[in-house]
């Protein structure tokens, strides 16, 4: 009886952590829910600043834009700026990250290219940490809630870097949201910026809902925003070219924002399914467990029937 009360046992752990599994993945749920009503409160301010910088670069039509922000130079030196999580139970997100930093990394010093690290989120530090890579610029935790303060601080930090000519180029390595079930590391130059292209990026948005008593997640594109139309015979308070070099650097702010919460939502995502298969995984386990113990059970009813029937025979002849 001392096995059958084991698997008992057994299966009442495994209830429990069904439980606790099924609740952690509400948890991230809720989490991912706060993370796109950041994503869509940040995103007016965005239009509005890829609306003005379009605007004013019709205005200047064809002539040369000279900007520290967009000089581009010999590349000797990279600055990588990789974003993965603090916590674990996430799936494959946080190594998915670090193979990506350690694939381009060794890319970069083939080419006799200096690289240096900024890691955000804990795994990863701690991760390079202990193959002795230090980090210059210092590392940070990744917030849940990414704010716009904390990308401001990051923005400034590579920015400063770039200009006094510390670093060469800034790349940024993030996990790019796809759905639930998916999503991509990415790697993108911040820094120099491109003149062309910003007022012409489009944007998605992604929305956590439910359907039929299951989580499902819906893909809203938004076109670019359209330029602001400036008449002919504005007068500018500063030169156009002043307030472009005024509006890059919150660009440069509002892309590494936007990289943080597509990272902190695809690690949340990568929680939800963890947990998810945790959770069938025990469910599973314990309906084997509970047909094993059926199975000894009536095993053992079936033996005391046949003592019992066998000892009123003998006791009849």
């Amino acid at each position: 009886m001392v096995k059958v009360e084991n698997y008992v046992t057994v299966s009442r752990v495994l209830e429990i952590l069904k439980k606790i599994t099924e609740a952690m993945r509400l948890v991230a749920a809720a989490k991912v829910r706060r993370a796109q009503e950041a994503v869509l409160q940040t995103r007016p301010f965005a239009e509005t600043l890829q609306s003005v910088f379009a605007g004013l670069v019709d205005q200047l039509g064809k002539e040369p834009l000279d900007l520290p922000i967009l000089e581009t130079r010999e590349v000797k030196k990279v600055t990588l700026l990789a974003i993965a999580g603090d916590k674990g139970l996430c799936g494959s997100y946080n190594s998915y990250v670090i193979k990506k930093v350690e694939m381009r990394k060794r890319e970069l010093e083939g080419q006799g290219i200096q690289v240096e690290i900024i890691p955000i989120g804990t795994k990863l530090s701690a991760y390079f940490k202990r193959r002795e890579i230090e980090f210059p610029s210092g590392s940070f935790n990744c917030p849940q809630v990414p704010t716009a303060e904390f990308a401001s601080s990051l923005s400034r930090k590579v920015l400063s870097s770039f200009l006094d000519g510390e670093t060469d180029k800034v790349e940024l390595v993030y996990t790019k949201f796809v759905s639930l079930i998916a999503s991509s590391p990415t790697i993108r130059t911040l820094l120099p910026l491109s003149a062309t292209g910003i007022e012409t990026e489009g944007d998605e948005i992604f929305e956590l809902t439910t359907q039929d008593g299951d989580f499902v997640v819906k893909t809203t594109e938004f076109p670019p925003a359209q330029a602001q139309v400036f008449p002919k015979d504005t007068i500018f308070e500063q030169d156009p070219i002043q307030i472009l070099n005024g509006i890059l650097p919150l660009y440069l702010d509002g892309q590494i924002l936007r990289s943080l919460q597509e990272s902190v939502a695809s690690e949340l995502a990568s929680r939800m399914q963890s947990m998810q298969s945790a959770s069938d995984n025990a469910k599973d386990l314990k309906k084997s467990l509970s047909q094993t113990y059926n199975r000894i059970r009536q095993a053992g009813v079936t033996q005391e029937i046949l003592e019992i029937v066998s000892g009123a025979n003998a006791a009849n002849a």
